[in-house]
Protein backbone atom coordinates (compact mmCIF):
# COMPACT_ATOMS: atom_id res chain seq x y z
CA UNK A 1 0.00 0.00 0.00
CA UNK A 2 1.42 3.43 -0.92
CA UNK A 3 1.77 6.28 1.53
CA UNK A 4 0.87 9.85 0.55
CA UNK A 5 2.46 12.78 2.32
CA UNK A 6 0.76 16.15 1.82
CA UNK A 7 2.57 19.43 2.46
CA UNK A 8 -0.55 21.29 3.60
CA UNK A 9 1.27 24.61 3.91
CA UNK A 10 1.96 24.64 0.15
CA UNK A 11 -1.60 23.75 -0.89
CA UNK A 12 -3.66 26.55 -2.47
CA UNK A 13 -6.98 24.66 -2.65
CA UNK A 14 -7.08 24.59 -6.45
CA UNK A 15 -8.83 21.20 -6.39
CA UNK A 16 -7.07 19.81 -9.46
CA UNK A 17 -5.97 16.74 -7.51
CA UNK A 18 -9.49 16.12 -6.22
CA UNK A 19 -10.79 15.86 -9.78
CA UNK A 20 -7.96 13.57 -10.93
CA UNK A 21 -8.12 10.96 -8.15
CA UNK A 22 -9.64 7.80 -9.68
CA UNK A 23 -10.80 6.47 -6.29
CA UNK A 24 -12.03 9.86 -5.00
CA UNK A 25 -10.13 9.87 -1.69
CA UNK A 26 -9.04 13.52 -1.83
CA UNK A 27 -11.11 16.48 -0.73
CA UNK A 28 -10.59 20.08 0.29
CA UNK A 29 -10.63 20.31 4.09
CA UNK A 30 -13.19 23.05 4.82
CA UNK A 31 -12.48 22.89 8.57
CA UNK A 32 -8.80 23.79 8.36
CA UNK A 33 -6.70 26.67 7.06
CA UNK A 34 -3.00 26.73 6.34
CA UNK A 35 -0.78 29.76 7.06
CA UNK A 36 -1.63 31.30 3.69
CA UNK A 37 -5.35 31.16 4.46
CA UNK A 38 -6.23 28.28 2.13
CA UNK A 39 -8.17 25.14 2.95
CA UNK A 40 -5.67 22.36 2.16
CA UNK A 41 -6.47 19.04 0.55
CA UNK A 42 -6.83 15.97 2.75
CA UNK A 43 -7.03 12.22 2.30
CA UNK A 44 -10.29 10.58 3.33
CA UNK A 45 -9.24 6.91 3.10
CA UNK A 46 -5.56 6.04 2.66
CA UNK A 47 -6.37 2.32 2.34
CA UNK A 48 -8.06 2.96 -1.02
CA UNK A 49 -5.05 4.74 -2.55
CA UNK A 50 -3.75 3.06 -5.72
CA UNK A 51 -0.44 4.92 -5.80
CA UNK A 52 -1.19 6.14 -9.34
CA UNK A 53 0.47 9.53 -8.66
CA UNK A 54 -2.13 11.46 -10.64
CA UNK A 55 -2.49 13.89 -7.73
CA UNK A 56 1.26 14.55 -7.65
CA UNK A 57 1.46 14.90 -11.42
CA UNK A 58 -1.30 17.51 -11.73
CA UNK A 59 -0.45 19.55 -8.62
CA UNK A 60 1.10 22.91 -9.64
CA UNK A 61 2.51 23.44 -6.14
CA UNK A 62 4.22 20.05 -5.63
CA UNK A 63 2.17 19.31 -2.52
CA UNK A 64 2.29 15.51 -2.79
CA UNK A 65 4.98 12.95 -2.04
CA UNK A 66 4.03 9.37 -2.83
CA UNK A 67 6.01 6.58 -1.20
CA UNK A 68 5.57 2.98 -2.27
CA UNK A 69 5.61 0.55 0.63
CA UNK A 70 7.15 -2.85 0.05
Amino acid sequence: MPKIIIDSERCKSCGLCVGKCPVQILQIDKKRLNRKGYNPVRITDMDKCLGCKRCATICPDCVFTIQKKS
